[in-house]
């Protein structure tokens, strides 16, 4: 026997999960498949390694999913000030410039997905299937099958797309993409600093690769190092005394003391983008749709963008009478979203490939750009908003409306 639903999402992570909570009401009956649940919170536990730097418009989203609350009475860490430099190009960021509380958070992941799992119980129209793994997903255009390996069977009309960038279900569909690595991996180090609470986020620009710093409640941080795949691998064998030497060493004055390395890990960084976001009952959100250099830190909030435009158009659909899995209803989700995301990308591939080259030329006219950026006010002033996600065309859930009407 098998168990009938309108959508079936495959991946409860932070979009998955998203866009189940925003689905709630729409009258569509939804199953969110997720193969794990996350380790509990506790404020003892010392920061997670990967973290998010969310935008006013995603926080927008998670509160019209009722998901925000639950990430303050965990942790997070608003900032309000972004530096932007290389050599002596410069640019300030500041919230108070354009009359903002906060330019974003910092969140961890864990925290994140948390918070949106503390609602799935309380929604009538979906169910959380979790811990449980698709063991085989059956694609069809009028509708798909998917086999659980607990022995539970799922039928839905839709099948969404939310499980990472090797998605089994984007595969299971048919839907390629387009991909290519970059030379550089990310190292990420959570770290205790001297400092006290900061309220500011940088990047800085070297020859070898950028460095970020990103504020986390009290006197943490985590700091992301891209440098080529041997040197990370080499950082990540040293002793934390040595990798305390090599710290201070290779970053700016900026970053003050470190007392101690809390934890360490590495990413590789990789481009891609899926040739097309649907087909005839199927659709692709957050990383099984794009993976963006994490340079500007955007990629959880495109992914957010996604579930709040989505469930927009299902919604709308549903409230139609249209068929949720017609290419029809899918084609304006991905006009919604694809070419947005593509700028996007290709503003993070500009910056990663013009700020890594050594050329001197290059460099002069990048400082020269940098430093007239901290000088002409309105370009400055859009900057902002857009990274924000406070222009633009932007889905109802992202503006603070609901999805009725």
């Amino acid at each position: 026997m098998s168990e009938q639903y309108d959508i079936a999402i495959v991946g409860g992570g932070m979009v998955g999960a998203t866009l189940a909570c925003a689905l709630e009401g729409t009258g569509l009956r939804v199953a969110l498949i997720e193969g794990a649940l996350p380790p509990a919170f506790s404020p003892e536990q010392p920061h997670d390694l990967r973290v998010s730097a969310v935008s006013i418009a995603s926080v927008s989203i998670l509160n019209s999913v009722g998901a925000w609350a639950g990430v303050v009475a965990r942790r997070c860490c608003p900032f309000r000030r972004m530096r932007v430099w290389e050599d002596r190009g410069d640019v300030l960021f500041a919230s108070e410039d354009i009359h903002e509380e906060v330019l974003g958070y910092i969140v961890e992941n864990r925290v994140l997905q948390l918070a949106l799992m503390d609602r799935l119980p309380a929604l009538s129209g979906v169910d959380f299937l979790c811990p449980t793994k698709t063991r085989k997903i059956d694609y069809g255009s009028q509708g798909s099958r998917i086999e659980l390996e607990d022995g539970r069977v799922i039928e839905a009309r839709l099948l969404v797309a939310a499980d990472g960038g090797q998605s089994q279900a984007r595969q299971a569909a048919g839907m390629g993409v387009s991909s290519w690595d970059y030379e550089h991996h990310a190292l990420v180090l959570t770290v205790e600093t001297a400092y006290p609470q900061q309220d500011i986020t940088w990047q800085r620009f070297t020859p070898h690769g950028p460095q970020a710093f990103l504020p986390l409640d009290g006197r943490n941080a985590s700091l992301v190092w891209y440098e080529a795949p041997e040197r990370v691998k080499w950082l990540l064998s040293l002793p934390d005394e040595a990798l305390l030497g090599e710290l201070s060493r290779e970053f700016p004055a900026e970053l003050g003391e470190i007392k101690g390395i809390v934890s360490r890990g590495f990413f590789p960084l990789r481009r891609q983008h899926a040739l097309r976001y649907y087909k005839e009952g199927a659709v692709l959100v957050g990383d099984a749709a794009h993976m963006i250099h994490p340079l500007a830190g955007q990629g959880v909030n495109i992914g957010l963008l996604d579930a709040a435009a989505l469930a927009e158009v299902l919604a709308k659909a549903k409230r139609a009478g249209r068929d949720i899995g017609s290419s029809t209803v899918l084609r304006e989700y991905e006009g919604m979203r694809r070419n947005s995301n593509l700028l996007m990308m290709t503003a993070m591939d500009f910056f990663y490939r013009a700020f890594g080259n050594a050329n001197v030329p290059l460099r002069f006219v990048r400082n020269l750009g940098l430093g007239l950026a901290e000088r002409i006010t309105p370009a400055k002033k859009l900057v902002m908003r857009y990274a924000m996600g406070l222009d633009g065309s932007l889905p109802k859930l992202a503006r603070g409306e609901g999805l009725g009407g």
